[in-house]
């Protein structure tokens, strides 16, 4: 029998394959596999968003940012938690420091625009889009992904080296407060144009480098659990509901059906990551995995209205050509089982119809239709309500 050739670790994408190649291929061979460096992923790519907006997003009191800087002489790492201030970047050096955003997919709606190239994956498994700006030789050091991550270069290049050496050391030093990596010894380097993608699954040392000039990288993060994470809110759900009583992973993905499901996969592969879980019902498990995968690790949530809308008040502003705006933070995924349909919204549950539930997920701006079902009706009342979905009046040209 003829062995299989060894995997490329670099590809050329286009306009139409931004991974190089088709989703499934892409699963199959290298999604929590494989390393891959797709050259010209996004062609032509400008970055969605300039420098100085991101300095100023990293001043707002609800951003998650932090300012790195390296000083090269004594190997030391200064690290400032947002919110900045403009005096912080005046005081920076001309080299060898780092500005990081996470979420702001959740503030920029061009941002968030740049997950549908990625909506072969489950839409609940997306965390967000953090934004690294550096100067000539900034980087926050090698260090180790737990997630998988899609590393699309925006501006400038960045030099990048991985690690694909199994046996690698991966201990952390213990004199700064960044997980950098004690020893990295790369083994594939690049330096990536505009563009350029890099996909790394979990656990690949890698390291960062602006080259030449200012540099700006989109970090395209995927939401892993770990098993503590999993099993700590699964234990909360259980003390609440019953008597008594690893990672999520999932190599074997195949392109989403339907957005938003969780599907009776992603459940067989919870009961591998939580060998208790095997002992609970599907829908126990289902209900306690929809809550949990779309509460949001950050205090930002959607607040109520202050005076509820009526059902009537709602109909109205809906045939007035009204349509409704997703809250950038929710989060949904869905779900089905024997008794009909479930919508998770930023850990509460919803009955819903697939078909809603579905074009929920994958819209974040809904026209619903003209004559809704009266359930439909009383669940778009209720997000509404609860402030997951918000009225917009149509712009007239």
């Amino acid at each position: 029998m003829t062995p299989s050739a060894p995997l490329t670790i670099e590809v050329r994408g286009s306009a139409t394959q931004p991974l190089g190649m088709s989703p499934a291929r892409f699963l199959r061979d290298y999604w929590q596999k494989h390393p891959l460096l797709i050259r010209n992923a996004f062609p032509g790519f400008l970055p969605p968003l300039e420098p100085n907006d991101l300095a100023g997003l990293a001043c707002e009191e609800g951003a998650l940012s932090r300012l790195i800087v390296h000083d090269t002489k004594r190997d030391r790492w200064d690290v400032k938690i947002g919110p900045l201030s403009e005096d912080d970047f005046t005081k920076t050096p001309n080299s060898n420091w780092t500005l990081l955003v996470q979420d702001v997919d959740k503030w920029d709606a061009d941002v968030a625009a740049l997950l549908e190239s990625f909506r072969f994956l489950p839409s609940w498994r997306m965390d967000d889009i953090m934004i690294s700006y550096a100067e000539p030789d900034g980087g926050v050091g090698a260090h180790v992904d737990q997630y998988d991550v899609f590393l699309l270069q925006g501006l400038g290049q960045r030099h990048w080296a991985i690690s694909t050496d199994p046996a690698a050391p991966k201990d952390f030093r213990d004199d700064i407060e960044l997980k950098q990596l004690k020893h990295f010894e790369p083994t594939h380097e690049w330096l990536l144009d505009p563009g350029d993608m890099l996909y790394l699954p979990p656990g690949v040392p890698h390291d960062g480098v602006a080259y030449g000039g200012p540099c700006m990288t989109f970090s395209v993060g995927m939401r892993a659990p770990s098993q503590a994470e999993l099993t700590g809110d699964l234990a909360d759900y259980l003390a609440e509901r019953l008597p008594e009583e690893l990672r999520y992973t999932d190599p074997d993905l195949a392109p989403a059906k339907a957005i938003g499901e969780i599907d009776r996969h992603a459940l067989a592969r919870l009961k591998q990551a939580l060998p208790f879980a095997a002992a609970l019902s599907e829908a126990t498990l289902n209900d306690w995995f929809g809550r949990f995968i779309t509460r949001y690790r950050s205090t930002q949530m959607p607040a109520p209205t202050d005076k509820p809308l009526t059902a009537a008040a709602l109909v109205k502003q809906l045939d007035a050509g009204a349509h409704l705006l997703r809250h950038p933070w929710s989060r949904l995924a869905w779900s089905r089982d024997k008794s009909g349909c479930t919508l998770y919204v930023s850990g509460h549950a919803y009955p819903a119809s697939a078909a809603l539930a579905e074009q929920l997920c994958a819209e974040r701006s809904l026209v619903p239709a003209k004559r809704l079902p009266a359930a439909d009706r009383d669940l778009l009342l209720a997000l509404v309500n609860d402030g997951h979905l918000l009225p917009q009046k149509t712009r007239r040209r």
